[in-house]
């Protein structure tokens, strides 16, 4: 029993602990045989790692060294064609040389030889190498400045068929858009009666009716043996207007005196008034242009009772504003400034009669007070040439106002201004040098010079009619439009058959 107790109490964990100490060293070496050999297949991978290592390095050092020596091999083979090519060049250089020396030798001798053919060419021709060089380049210079007129001319001819031709194709299509009555206005002053027998009630008793129309209206009565009709004079188109107006009701009334004359007189002026207005208004509204002051309205409505040369001032003034109009917009300016312009352009002729200066200083002065703009200030004041165009918008404003004057049936002249305007182109015409005749035609729109052939070749006719054109504008001849000018040389070879 002690024995078994003991083996229980000593043995039996003393053998437990052995068996357990065997299993562990058991297990180390186990452990460590498993290293070794990890550490053997490690070995192995590193020596084959770096066996492949130094393959790839060795491979690497030899393709390096293949490419070294490719690159040796191509140095040495530049190095010989640069060392051929430098002898081919000293070569090359050395024959130049040679070239050189021989190409100055001959040179020497061709200035020898053409000295001495100089020598004798003078000697036998009896004149200088200057006095021989200045004839030619004096035949050189005639040549050449025939050429140049030639030439000149061609391109004068293919710059105004141009120009003619894209004027004319601006200008037509500005007034195909801009239809105006082809007639000439003027204002009618002679008033129709009923009978003779008017004429002594218009007098009234010791002429006191017509004394006191004078007075009232500040125009001239004339009655005279004119048939059933009276006219009235006044300076003043209004008051004329006016003056019409009244008579016209007196006549219609039939109750002459003083008194009724005065209530006619003041409903005729308030009649003009309305007119003045509505005439103002319909030009505004015909033609677009807005924000005008008022008193310019009212002075455009007064030139509606305004003629020149036949020419109504206010449609012409329209009549420019549209065309104006049309053509900034086809030549990109402002439209707006043109329009503007082209119905103020006359505004001086509203009061001209009242005011000193012409009606473009007028103008500009009443467009100036009335705060226009200065673009249409200088359109007003250069649309007669007064002053350089400074803006198209201005240039624009001439045109227009140059076409409408110009339309067939717009103005027209006395038959001694027309004769006088006539002989003043032929003369001036006449006065250049090699002209034989000229004669002005085409209503003073042409101008056809015959000049002499002996005196004036093709090329000088160019440059005659370039003259004579400047010669016209230049002079102080007033004429509507433009005028051709037109040299025509020609030459007669006659023989006669025996």
């Amino acid at each position: 029993m002690l024995l078994v107790a003991y083996y229980l109490l000593v043995a039996g964990p003393r053998m437990r602990l052995q068996r357990k100490r065997r299993e562990v060293e058991l297990e180390l070496e186990q452990a460590r045989a498993e290293i070794e050999v990890k550490r053997k297949e490690a070995l192995l991978e590193a020596r084959d790692e770096a066996n492949r290592l130094r393959k790839e390095i060795e491979r690497e050092t030899k393709d390096r060294r293949v490419q070294l020596q490719r690159a040796e091999r191509r140095l040495h083979q530049r190095e010989e064609s640069l060392e051929r090519r430098a002898d081919a060049l000293e070569k090359r250089e050395r024959q130049i040389q040679s070239k050189e020396s021989e190409v100055e030798r001959l040179r020497e001798l061709a200035e020898q030889e053409r000295q001495r053919w100089r020598q004798e060419i003078e000697r036998v021709s009896g004149m200088s190498f200057e006095d021989a060089r200045n004839i030619v380049l004096a035949k050189a210079e005639e040549e050449a400045r025939h050429q140049a007129a030639m030439l000149l001319e061609q391109i004068e001819q293919e710059t105004k068929r141009e120009a003619d031709r894209r004027a004319r194709q601006i200008i037509s299509l500005a007034i195909q858009r801009c239809a105006v009555d082809q007639v000439a206005e003027m204002t009618v002053s002679a008033v129709p009666l009923p009978s003779d027998e008017m004429k002594g009630r218009i007098i009234g008793r010791e002429g006191r009716n017509i004394r006191a129309f004078e007075q009232l209206t500040g125009v001239d009565l004339i009655i005279d043996d004119t048939p059933e009709a009276v006219v009235i004079s006044a300076f003043d188109p209004i008051r004329r207007e006016t003056a019409r107006l009244a008579l016209e009701t007196l006549i219609s009334d039939g109750r002459i005196h003083p008194g009724r004359i005065e209530d006619a007189v003041k409903k005729a002026q308030a009649l003009m008034e309305e007119r003045i207005q509505e005439a103002g208004d319909r030009a505004i509204f015909e033609t677009g242009v807005t924000g005008l002051h008022p008193e310019l309205v009212r002075l455009l409505g007064k030139m509606r009772f305004r003629t020149t040369l036949g020419q109504n001032a206010l449609d012409h003034s329209i009549e420019v504003s549209n065309l104006a109009g049309v053509l900034a917009a086809e030549l990109s300016a402002n439209e707006a400034v043109a329009r503007r312009a082209g119905l103020l352009h006359d505004i001086g002729k509203a009061v001209d009669f009242e005011m000193e200066g012409t009606h473009t200083a007028i103008g500009v002065e009443l467009a100036r007070r009335y705060h226009e703009s200065e673009e249409v200030i200088h359109a007003i004041a250069a649309h007669h040439e007064d002053e350089p165009f400074r803006t198209p918008e201005a240039l624009v404003v001439y045109a227009a106002d140059a076409i409408s004057a110009a339309r067939p049936g717009a103005r027209r002249e006395s038959l001694e201004g027309y004769i006088k305007r006539l002989d003043r182109l032929e003369k001036i015409a006449q006065s250049c040098p090699g002209v034989e005749r000229s004669f002005a035609i085409q209503a003073g729109r042409e101008v056809r010079i015959l000049v002499k052939p002996n005196e004036v070749d093709d090329a000088m006719a160019s440059a005659l009619a370039r003259e004579i054109a400047e010669k016209i504008q230049s002079s102080d001849l007033e004429y509507p439009g433009q005028i051709k000018v037109t040299v025509i040389r020609e030459t007669r070879s006659v023989e006669y058959a025996k």
